[in-house]
């Protein structure tokens, strides 16, 4: 079990502004409100429109380049079907007080999905299908690289026998992982966003609005992302997700898919002690797998 990360930079708000007179002095006035202290960045809301997102340990910096890289590329696609996203208003540089890049992003007026009840995500199923189906596009050679996600499951095996044994009931869980190592490999190199569970998806008037943390997006298997199917939806609603895929995935993807959303579900069960939304996510996927 663990806990969320302690902070190795923990800035003011005049730490913050100072950033901002260095980068975009334009901005350096308007309110300032630190909104969020999450896993790896704080959330500091700049006026109305605006937010600062700062890195609160090292290994979160690269995370921070990866979405200057990735979202003006992503983002303009998922606009195009009615999908926002944080694009980088300013990519902000390292300076001498501060050694990580760090960004001004929209703030985006939504909920997060997280903690929704799974039926009432039904109606907008069919519009993550198309975000991902938009997104799902061969990725440059250049695309930031993640180690963990998108890639083959067979190099996630060990870690994941090692948190299966943490567990009494883990049979829907080992039952779907040992189905997706068996499935077909993945050829594809498509853009994926890494991190696709509810708390990473906002809604506005009970509809899809934006994704966003794109710190992990990467290059791969476009299974990672689909995985969201038993993260978010009853079956119900994950019926309606994959048949408004059309015929985009084969049934090897979907499987993987399946496997994937074990994994992450002992993730949240492991690694959530101090997130009990996080834990009670991985309790109800486990259910969701459990009946297929």
């Amino acid at each position: 079990m663990a806990n969320s990360p302690a902070a190795e930079r923990i800035l003011g708000e005049d730490d913050v502004r100072a950033l901002l007179r260095a980068e975009a002095p334009h901005l350096a006035a308007l309110p300032l409100t630190l909104v969020a202290d999450g896993w790896d960045n704080a959330i500091w809301r700049l006026g109305d429109d605006l937010a600062v997102r700062i890195p609160r340990r090292e290994l979160a910096a690269p995370l921070i380049a990866h979405e200057q890289r990735a979202l003006p590329e992503i983002g303009p696609r998922l606009a195009g079907v009615g999908v926002s996203t944080p694009v980088p208003v300013v990519a902000g540089r390292p300076t001498a007080t501060f050694p990580w890049p760090w960004s001004v992003i929209p703030w985006i007026d939504a909920t997060p999905a997280l903690g929704v009840a799974r039926s009432a995500n039904t109606t907008w199923a069919p519009a993550l299908a198309s975000a991902l189906a938009t997104m799902h596009v061969p990725a440059p050679p250049d695309a930031p690289h993640n180690p963990v996600r998108g890639g083959p499951l067979i190099s996630r095996d060990a870690p994941m026998q090692e948190r299966l044994a943490l567990l009494h009931a883990s049979r829907p869980l080992r039952a779907a992982w040992e189905d997706g190592l068996r499935s077909a490999r993945s050829d594809e190199r498509v853009w994926i966003h890494g991190d696709l569970h509810p708390g990473n998806i906002l809604l506005r008037n009970s509809g899809l609005a934006a994704l966003i943390d794109f710190g992990d997006v990467t290059a791969g298997d476009p299974a990672y992302d689909l995985a969201a199917g038993w993260l978010l939806f009853d079956s119900q609603g994950r019926h309606r997700f994959r048949m408004a895929t059309g015929s985009r995935y084969d049934e090897p993807t979907w499987v993987r898919a399946r496997a994937w959303a074990a994994y992450l579900a002992l993730v949240f069960l492991t690694l959530s002690d101090d997130r009990p939304d996080h834990r009670a996510l991985g309790v109800s996927t486990v259910t969701e797998l459990a009946g297929g």
